[in-house]
């Protein structure tokens, strides 16, 4: 069972979080008892080297690992005691993912994929595209709405990742390098749209990011180490 009023304490909590990886009977610790707690509406990076495991962390995070050992708590929901469909449901309600490379559909609409996470809880078709349009005009794309990601420039196509984020009314969004692929100019607008949205709605932000100018202007910037977070 979901819980999908939950509106107290902290969003997300990771304990003793510990991921080890079996490659050909060689086993990758990638995670080593690493403990983090999400409050509604932090700003929270996370930063480390290439391979440091900070992808993996936000994988575990928001529900798409496991992990070896440990657990993660999503408003006040242990992940590891749902089954699949349940875990589905819980990140519907409650987080949105920003990837590096936007993973809109190709063959769907700006406005289509960005209402595809109402459909999928099942919204009416017809007041999930009006919701989509109102999130891509608050994100600057008014007059892109009916393009294909293949016809959007970056920005835009990340533009449309954000309001796709943020259809569902998330307690926090998990982005893995959100501003990666951009220039500096486009990196920068993508930061302030996160920011203003942040701000407007009180969704918690995870960053993954190395770009330590954005991770600086977080509440908190945490660095993953040989798999330990500090």
């Amino acid at each position: 069972m979901v819980d999908s009023d939950f509106n107290n304490g902290p969003v997300i909590e990771a304990s003793n979080l510990t991921r080890i990886f079996d490659e050909g009977g060689l086993k990758a610790r990638v995670l080593e008892s690493v403990d983090l707690t999400i409050q509604p509406g932090e700003r929270v990076a996370i930063v480390g080297t290439s391979g440091s495991g900070k992808s993996t962390l936000l994988q575990l995070l928001g529900g798409l690992d496991k992990p070896t050992s440990g657990t993660v708590k999503v408003c006040g929901q242990d992940m590891s005691s749902l089954g699949d469909a349940a875990r589905g449901r819980l990140r519907n309600q409650h987080l949105g993912f920003i990837y590096q490379f936007h993973h809109l559909l190709q063959e769907f609409t700006a406005l289509e994929n960005v209402a595809m996470p109402m459909l999928i809880r099942g919204m009416h078709p017809t007041a999930a595209a009006d919701r989509a349009r109102h999130l891509l005009e608050r994100v600057g794309m008014t007059n892109r709405l009916i393009h294909k990601p293949g016809e959007l420039s970056g920005g835009e196509r990340q533009r449309a990742a954000i309001a796709r984020a943020l259809i569902t009314e998330p307690q926090a969004v998990l982005a893995d390098e959100p501003t990666g692929n951009l220039d500096s100019k486009r990196a920068d607008d993508i930061y302030q749209l996160m920011m203003r949205l942040n701000q407007s709605s009180g969704t918690a932000l995870v960053i993954v990011t190395h770009d330590m100018r954005l991770a600086e202007r977080m509440d908190r910037v945490l660095t993953l180490t040989d798999g330990r977070l500090a």
